[in-house]
């Protein structure tokens, strides 16, 4: 009876180790993971279309959106009465036809500065076309590179603008009573895609090729006085190149003020990229200058090198800011929070998404060298 016992325990065992051995998955190949790009229009129903982003943007997106309601209204910032909206949203088809979009993501998260945000990038008969995604992913860098080319479908989305930046997104309800100036922000705005949702829409065409991005040199003439909304709507989200350019030391809060040699843990206003902004989280803009015009860079408190000092300054000051001269690269943006005020300059800003820390990184958006010994820009961070 043992013996019987024993036989069968063996032959349970071997069936059991064939059958672990045969539910191991076969490794993941390039196939299983990203689409052919000329696997595309097989994917595609009747009657589906893809849209160029400024098409898509144009024929989904209306000036007051359809979430405009008198009972659960748009926050008080939206608009001030002129029938321009800084914050809407329009919802999207879900039974009909599938409508898409395709582009290549143009941002990087892992310097911080595109927390929970995508832009994508299209190229039409040369010319940029970009497009925000406001996505509720943490890391989302590791899924979708950088160079990344994505096929997304829109159906049950919504397209909107948060401070005047179109974006993909879904509605979401501001009830925050604890933010700054509560009353100004409670209301419906653009919202961030559920992680589940935004997966499951969209397809990852071909392997992610950097490359393929397109950056434009511009001048800073060239967009700080654009005042129409349709072409500052278009230019949001492009990536762009600025040369000659240098850090004046400065912020802008009601007009350019000096930075100073505080802790930026304590001081919103030290000569750091982004120091701490007392809890209220918006991104902090630096000052830069051309030599004839000036423009912000923007950067989150939370960016990897927030606490770094600006090319130029340490801890004595930013006397030296003038001499470290070079190229700032990023993603332009036009932000407007408070419909009170007019358009002006300083609404633009570029944010860039990462620089190289003790060659830590591939992406370098801000390279500066001294313009007499031509010496380049070390980053250094703040130290107590």
């Amino acid at each position: 009876m043992k013996r019987i016992h024993s036989i069968i325990s063996v032959f349970a065992m071997c069936s059991l180790f064939v059958a672990i051995a045969g539910c191991n998955p076969a490794p993941l190949t390039e196939a299983d993971v990203f689409t052919p790009s000329d696997a595309v229009a097989a994917m595609l129903q009747p009657g589906d279309s893809i849209y160029h982003l400024n098409d898509f943007v144009a024929t989904f997106m209306t000036e007051q959106g359809n979430f405009l309601s008198d009972s659960t209204p748009y926050r008080t910032r939206a608009t001030n009465g002129d029938g321009i909206y800084l914050f809407s949203l329009d919802t999207i088809p879900t039974d009909t036809i599938g409508i898409y979009i395709r582009g290549r993501v143009s941002t990087d998260d892992y310097g911080g500065n595109f927390y929970k945000s995508i832009v994508i990038q299209e190229i039409v008969d040369g010319e940029q076309q970009n497009l925000r995604l406001s996505v509720d992913i943490g890391s989302a860098n590791g899924l979708y590179q950088m160079g990344q080319e994505l096929l997304i479908r829109c159906n049950g989305f919504s397209i909107g603008r948060y401070g005047d930046q179109p974006q993909l997104c879904v509605p979401s309800y501001n009830n925050n009573t604890y933010a700054s100036s509560a009353n100004q922000k409670i209301g419906w705005m653009p919202g961030r895609i559920p992680n589940g949702m935004f997966r499951n829409a969209t397809t990852l065409i071909g392997t992610p090729a950097p490359e393929k991005l397109q950056y434009d040199t511009i001048t800073i003439a060239d967009y700080i006085n654009v005042t129409n909304e349709t072409e500052m709507r278009k230019m949001d989200g492009r990536l762009v190149v600025l040369k000659n350019v240098y850090f004046t030391g400065q912020y802008e809060y009601n007009g350019l003020n000096p930075c100073n040699t505080n802790s930026p843990e304590i001081d919103k206003y030290a000569n750091v990229f982004a120091p701490t902004t007392q809890n209220v989280g918006h991104p902090q803009s630096r000052v830069i200058s051309d030599g004839k015009n000036t423009t912000l860079v923007s950067n989150s408190e939370y960016s990897k090198f927030a606490y770094f000092y600006l090319p130029g300054a340490d801890s004595t000051g930013i006397a030296n800011c003038a001499n470290y001269v070079g190229t700032v690269t990023g993603v332009l943006g036009q932000f407007r929070d408070n419909a009170k005020y007019a358009h002006d300059q300083y609404d633009w800003s570029i944010t860039p998404r990462n620089i190289k820390i003790n060659s830590v990184c591939d992406i370098n958006d801000i390279v500066m060298f001294h313009k007499e010994t031509g010496e380049p820009w070390v980053p250094q961070e703040y130290k107590k």
